[in-house]
């Protein structure tokens, strides 16, 4: 049996297909349109997903959307409701879209398919999955768990927010949720808004500012106050209620009552093109260190409902990996899985396995690869590659492997930045090693090269790491392995380097330069770095990279960075990721067999 999951129409649409239980193609909109976090109905994806897969609709059995639309629109009606009159030109504005999209959302979808096959005499029919079982989902089906308790939080999905499951054999259970507009994920995004950062787009953006706050700062005490004080109740389980005086959310144009917040926080909110000052970093942390206290009250109440011994995460807050980190260190749980794409695309893929396996046709002894839920997009031969390189005058002869890999590690220890263009493009938003900018984690001056020169963004920004995953405990204190880039853990104490004395009186810009450890290419102020661990299965070409690495340098540690630049989605064809390379300062290109340098006279 054929499922076609998809989501759509909020952001980071995407689609997979999935065929008796077994995951054989997934891809996000963005990376066909190139529009960053694409919320348009998914025809691009689907197109592909059925090429790669040489099927038709009409080989199609189902279609599961990841979510219920209907539910959806009762929510958003009671929503204009509850706030009218205020509400009444923003009803007027979505009214017609929403009637369309989601009261005759079937007939739309269907429409949208007749797009895609023309020629389909016959439908798939349609299943519609609630928003937050397509997040349970998808996070226990690519679990290693046969019996998992489960966490999803994110902004909304038809009215919960937040919720909590337990899941055995594949059974399950609802443990309680929380219910919009009550939500950890939409408070946090308010304080995104409020530093000037965009809504469902920058919150890693203030994650990673975070740790240049100051917690003995008058302006982080006052927040921390203030936040629980005036903004949102916290009760034991960890559910909230938000004071709705101070946010604007339900009118749909702004999160928050600005003038309000200013007088709050004494602190005038910022605008994009604004400097980054100190206040705005112990902002941040505030609002990052209460994040973390509601999900580990979660957490633990989760625990003590279920009595399970493994974790499931899922929803756009998973991608807090600082909160993941905090979880696991906390030991709540005995083991912990956040799979890639936490947030909406991988929604796509969950209720797609939820539909299968209401049909019978997904059983839970099922064990995933780790590739096998990462590495799901398109993919391209060395003949086509050679092709695109013969149209731009670039080399025509690939490298035997190890030859590239010789020639890859010469220039990462030489000091150089190579863009990794290699198999199936990654699903989710983090390049695990398909779609990858490699540098070496030793070179002090790295994390400046890459955000200034490379990367064209904010210089405070961190880099992951990506190291063999048996070198794990031997630089990092965490003791279960990453391969999702999903975890932030703190380097070991022997690879730090002791603070400056005067630390806290350094200005942003000085912080960010310290070299704070052995690594600092990927050791943010904090000592913590966003990990992802390779094993042998996972990815064999990019592991003996990493060993050939090690052999040469005594460590494996290398800046794995999406291969893309600011505001722009990750490449996805050869042909994007050579314009890449030439429109940046990186240095060499490996894509496919074929190795580019701009010294040689490649370029």
């Amino acid at each position: 049996m054929y499922v076609l999951g998809v989501s759509a129409l909020y952001h980071d649409s995407a689609a997979c297909i999935i065929h008796d239980g077994e995951i054989l193609v997934a891809a996000q909109e963005e990376r066909f349109t190139r529009l960053k976090h694409d919320s348009t109905f998914p025809v691009n994806a689907i197109r592909f997903c059925l090429e790669y897969t040489h099927l038709s609709l009409e080989q199609i059995d189902h279609v599961a959307f990841y979510e219920k639309p209907l539910l959806k629109f009762e929510r958003v009606l009671e929503n204009f409701f509850d706030i009218a009159p205020k509400g009444v030109l923003a009803f007027v504005r979505y009214m017609p879209a929403w009637v369309k999209q989601k009261v005759f959302f079937r007939k739309y979808l269907n429409d949208k398919l007749k797009t895609i096959d023309k020629a389909a005499k016959k439908l798939p029919t349609v299943k519609f999955v609630e928003h937050h079982l397509s997040h349970a989902a998808w996070a226990y089906y690519t679990s290693p768990f046969k019996d998992a308790a489960v966490l999803t939080i994110d902004g909304v999905g038809e009215w919960t927010t937040t919720a909590l499951y337990r899941i055995q054999d594949g059974a399950i259970q609802l443990i309680k949720e929380q219910h919009y507009p009550h939500s950890l994920g939409l408070l946090y995004s308010a304080f995104t808004q409020y530093l000037g950062f965009k809504v469902n787009d920058g919150e890693y953006k203030m994650m990673g500012l975070a740790p240049y706050g100051n917690s003995e700062s008058y302006t982080y005490k006052r927040a921390e106050e203030t936040i629980k004080k005036h903004l949102v109740r916290v009760f034991p389980d960890g559910s909230i209620r938000l004071n709705m005086e101070f946010f604007c959310f339900q009118l749909g144009s702004r999160m928050i009552h600005q003038k309000r917040w200013e007088q709050m926080f004494g602190l005038p909110m910022r605008n994009s093109a604004d400097q980054i000052r100190q206040e705005h970093c112990d902002l941040a942390l505030a609002i990052q260190n209460f994040t973390e206290q509601v999900v580990l009250k979660l957490v633990s109440h989760l625990k003590l409902e279920t009595g399970e011994e493994n974790l499931c995460l899922a929803g756009g807050v998973a991608y807090n990996c600082v909160v993941n980190g905090k979880i696991i260190e906390q030991e709540i749980f005995k083991s912990v899985h956040v799979p890639p794409a936490v947030g909406d695309a991988g929604s796509a893929v969950g209720a797609g396995f939820l539909v299968s396996s209401l049909l019978g046709h997904v059983a839970k002894d099922t064990r995933y690869l780790k590739n096998e839920i990462s590495f799901l997009g398109p993919q391209f031969t060395n003949t086509e590659i050679s092709s695109v390189l013969r149209s731009v005058d670039g080399p025509t002869v690939p490298y035997q492997t190890g030859e590239l890999l010789d020639r890859v590690v010469d220039d990462l220890i030489q000091g150089r930045v190579v863009g990794w263009f290699q198999g199936r493009m990654e699903f989710g938003a983090r390049a695990l090693g398909s779609r990858s900018i490699l540098a070496d984690a030793a070179n002090p001056g790295i994390q400046e090269q890459l955000n200034r020169k490379i990367k064209f963004r904010e210089s405070f920004r961190p880099f992951a790491v990506i190291l063999l995953e048996e070198d794990l405990q031997d630089y990092f204190n965490l003791n279960q392995p990453s391969p999702y880039m999903a975890i932030v853990a703190q380097i070991a104490e022997q690879w730090r380097k002791p603070r400056p004395h005067n630390y806290e009186a350094l200005t942003i810009k000085e912080k960010c330069q310290w070299v704070n450890s052995s690594f600092p290419g990927i050791v943010h102020v904090d000592y913590s770095s966003r990990i992802q661990t390779v094993d042998k299965e996972t990815n064999r070409l990019l592991y003996e990279l990493l060993l050939k690495f090690k052999e040469k340098t005594g460590h494996s540690l290398l800046v794995n960075t999406s291969f893309n630049v600011n505001n722009e989605p990750i490449v996805c064809t050869p042909q994007e990721a050579y314009q890449c390379f030439l429109s940046t300062h990186m240095d060499s290109l490996a894509v496919g067999n074929f190795y580019i340098t701009k010294e040689n006279d490649h370029v």
